[in-house]
């Protein structure tokens, strides 16, 4: 049985309108970034252990599930489209379960109870969800005492989507990140893929911290990583990508 939520413009909503093209854009195995930057990132923050249970949540058609289930890791991934864990059973079947669900009040099942797993994550989930509150509240609830919750996002003070971006000082011959907004808490219109438009949550580092705390999970740790594209330019840009991290990672652990 599902629990039942008023649903309004503010929460976040299911991804199905753009699956096909996001699971095309993406890749089976996810793309460059998720390749290269993502999921190493993520897994170097749980340090995940063989027979350990591991929530993914807001999991898209599954692209966490074979790395992790190499680990010997039990996987269980949950995400809100129906389309795209339809995508994730098909292509990654045999490395986990997967549920369709909302993470910020996730179903009644078995393979969701509480206090069943020594970890979760959100891997470049955590900006499409809203209420922020919620998701880290049944995050929490998830875990068990001492169990470690991790959140790869685009870092949100330097990579706001409509709000930042990339300038050119001619006198000084460098590369700068513009902001135009950051203490805001945004909902932000993606651009249009297949039949509809997701959205994208900005908000400050703070609120991450301070939701975090309220739902019982201490910050253990954070790692900034940056982008690997600059090494192919100019000085300017390889002095820019070092300086202004793309993803940010964040580590918390459930109190006892």
């Amino acid at each position: 049985m599902t629990k039942k939520r008023n649903f309004n413009r503010t929460r976040s909503q299911s991804w199905d309108a753009v699956a096909h093209w996001y699971s095309g854009w993406s890749g089976r195995d996810g793309s460059h970034y998720h390749r290269t930057l993502a999921v190493p990132l993520l897994l170097e923050l749980l340090e995940l252990k063989a027979g350990e249970r591991f929530a993914d949540l807001g999991c898209g058609h599954g692209i966490l599930a074979p790395p992790v289930a190499e680990l010997g890791t039990r996987y269980v991934g949950v995400d809100l489209a129906p389309r795209l864990i339809a995508e994730a059973r098909r292509q990654h079947v045999r490395h986990g379960r997967f549920l369709v669900g909302d993470v910020t009040c996730l179903p009644e099942h078995r393979l969701l109870t509480t206090g069943a797993f020594d970890a979760a994550a959100f891997l470049l989930s955590i900006q499409d969800i809203n209420p922020l509150e919620e998701a880290l509240e049944e995050a929490a609830r998830l875990l068990r005492p001492g169990g470690r919750l991790a959140m790869v996002m685009l870092h949100p003070c330097f990579r706001i989507p409509r709000q930042s971006g990339w300038g050119w000082d001619e006198g000084r011959g460098l590369r700068f990140r513009r902001l135009d907004s950051y203490l805001s808490r945004l909902a932000i219109p993606m651009q249009a893929h297949g039949q509809g438009t997701t959205r994208s949550y900005h908000r400050p580092l703070g609120d991450y911290v301070t939701a975090l705390n309220a739902a019982g999970l201490a910050v253990t740790g954070i790692k900034e990583v940056a982008d690997l594209t600059g090494e192919q330019n100019g000085r300017a840009d390889k002095r820019a990508a070092r300086e202004f991290p793309l993803f940010l990672g964040l580590k918390a652990v459930k109190l006892g």
